[in-house]
């Protein structure tokens, strides 16, 4: 048993009896942590505001025997007031905190993980794009080892004339082995720019039809691969 420090975002919280909270924290240096937070559902509690979703916090936890540690300090890093005050905002970030807190083993240290999430937050605070959650699902299977595969037709390795994928055979196809979902050039070379070190253009993409079918690519992939629907996430219509 011992008091350590970190810093992280909470994915998400509950009640426990009258007057606490379990907490999810994805953190820099301990990877996901279950703690609870006594006393934060009281008016006079010093630090039950500062330990809500997408909060970006310095915290100091008593590691217990258990599952659960305890947090004993909680101090505001940044509180993505952006974010918090925008419905359509939260909804993005709540899809990504819900699918970082699944993908995430417990106590299991990923600080790229971490660092991605929390890139990916101040940018939707900032300078919000309507490819950035899609981005991010790319990114994080990307950093998982199962994204899919854009190079190449993935049954006869073929580079060209590429028009459609297929997300739970892994990859893309040519249009002599075409089978999954069609998919446009387009959305095919800005899936390759967001895996491939191009983020920051493929976020300036407006074109509402690739970002449609980027988006619904996206968050098919993710969820196959979590095997399980992403409650937060609004997927767009063309």
């Amino acid at each position: 048993m011992s008091l350590y420090r970190d810093q992280g975002i909470v994915l998400r919280t509950w009640k426990l009896g009258e007057s606490d909270r379990i907490i999810v924290i994805i953190t820099e240096e301990n990877g996901k942590v279950r703690a609870v937070a006594k006393g934060v559902r009281k008016t006079r509690s010093k630090f039950g505001g500062r330990l809500e979703p997408t909060s970006h916090v310095a915290l100091q936890l008593f590691r217990g025997k258990g599952e659960l540690g305890i947090v004993t300090q909680a101090e505001t890093i940044d509180r993505f007031q952006n974010i918090r005050s925008n419905p359509e905002l939260f909804s993005d970030a709540s899809a990504m905190l819900e699918v970082v807190d699944h993908v995430s083993p417990d106590q299991s240290p990923d600080p790229s993980r971490y660092k991605m999430l929390l890139g990916a937050l101040q940018t939707l605070d900032e300078k919000s794009s309507p490819l950035l959650v899609p981005s991010f699902f790319l990114k994080l299977l990307e950093h998982e080892g199962l994204a899919p595969e854009l190079g190449f037709c993935i049954k006869c390795l073929d580079t060209d004339n590429l028009v459609s994928i297929s997300i739970s055979e892994g990859g893309v196809f040519c249009n002599k082995c075409q089978r999954g979902r069609t998919i446009s050039d387009t959305s095919i070379a800005v899936m390759r720019a967001i895996l491939g070190g191009g983020l920051k253009q493929a976020l300036e993409v407006k074109d509402m039809q690739t970002v449609s079918e980027i988006d619904r690519i996206a968050s098919e992939a993710v969820e196959f691969h979590l095997e399980r629907k992403i409650r937060s996430r609004r997927v767009m219509d063309t």
